[in-house]
């Protein structure tokens, strides 16, 4: 455990549960899964018992094995709002690139999404009525600042931040400076 933390509540601990829930899913074992993977054994069980450092590679392997997407591996259930600060969130590294990824937001499965880009002025508040039950909203801002989520918990972000917020209830985004910009996605049921 870290810093008192659960394991369960640590990127390693989330990677540990998931696996071994998806592979106890499709009905395996540990051996069939590492050979399917093509990774050792060892590293699985290291893995599932919530220890090691997975590279990219490994993370897509064990993925491609158990027939799901890497992010139902990496991702800790998500509270009804999210942010992630520019410099923020768990980073995985490729091993033969300088290539980095940051998850950011994982699309629940039987969910649809709509991406958007925004462009909008300092001066006035977009207020949005309430989406269908289940709905998110995930913004990513790319220039400016903005004031923005659900009514009464509205969340400053500066350029390069994240949030996610449940959309079916009244919210609002504000730019705060000229030419704001952010890439929205809306996942609905």
């Amino acid at each position: 455990m870290e810093n008192n933390m659960p394991l369960s509540s640590t990127p390693i601990g989330i990677l540990a549960v998931a696996v071994k829930r998806e592979r106890e899913r499709i009905g395996i074992s540990v051996s069939e899964l590492a050979k399917r993977a093509g990774i050792a054994k060892s590293t699985l069980s290291q893995l599932e018992s919530g220890s090691g450092n997975p590279s990219l590679e490994t993370l897509w392997a064990l993925a491609m094995a158990l027939d799901v997407q890497v992010t139902q591996l990496i991702a800790a259930p998500q509270p009804r709002v999210q942010v992630i600060r520019a410099h923020e969130g768990e980073i995985v590294a490729a091993e033969q690139a300088h290539y980095f990824v940051t998850l950011l937001a994982v699309c629940p499965r039987g969910m649809q999404r709509d991406i958007y880009r925004v462009t909008a002025q300092p001066g006035s508040v977009r207020r949005s009525v309430p989406h269908q039950p289940g709905t998110l909203e995930h913004v990513m801002l790319s220039r400016g600042r903005a004031v923005l989520g659900p009514e009464g918990h509205e969340i400053t972000l500066n350029a390069g931040d994240y949030v996610s917020y449940a959309a079916d209830g009244p919210h609002t985004f504000e730019a705060l400076e000229e030419d704001t910009c952010a890439v929205m996605v809306i996942e609905h049921p």
